[in-house]
């Protein structure tokens, strides 16, 4: 993908994952609630199919851990109708 060393550029891609995946990570643009609210079924579905994967590998649980770590925080932006903010 753009923007990750790669030559695709995210209108060729579908994914409700975009206002998470095509942001900055060093500040810009918050996701709104309704941004969180698109990404947290799916992040929540990936985190999911991962945890039922082997737990044998500690870089996999990690990615778990974080994964709902971060759902968590789409959940208090939505409930609490506040941005999530990239400082």
């Amino acid at each position: 993908m753009w923007g990750f060393g790669g030559d695709r550029p995210w209108s060729e891609v579908s994914t409700v994952l975009e206002p998470l995946l095509n942001h900055p990570d060093d500040g810009g643009d918050d996701l709104t609630p309704a941004d969180c609210a698109v990404v947290l079924p799916r992040l929540q579905a990936i985190a999911d199919g991962w945890a039922q994967e082997s737990d044998d590998d500690p870089l996999r649980h990690q990615d778990t851990e974080d994964a709902r770590r971060l759902a968590g925080f789409l959940r208090v932006c939505i409930n609490r109708r506040v941005p999530l903010l990239f400082l």
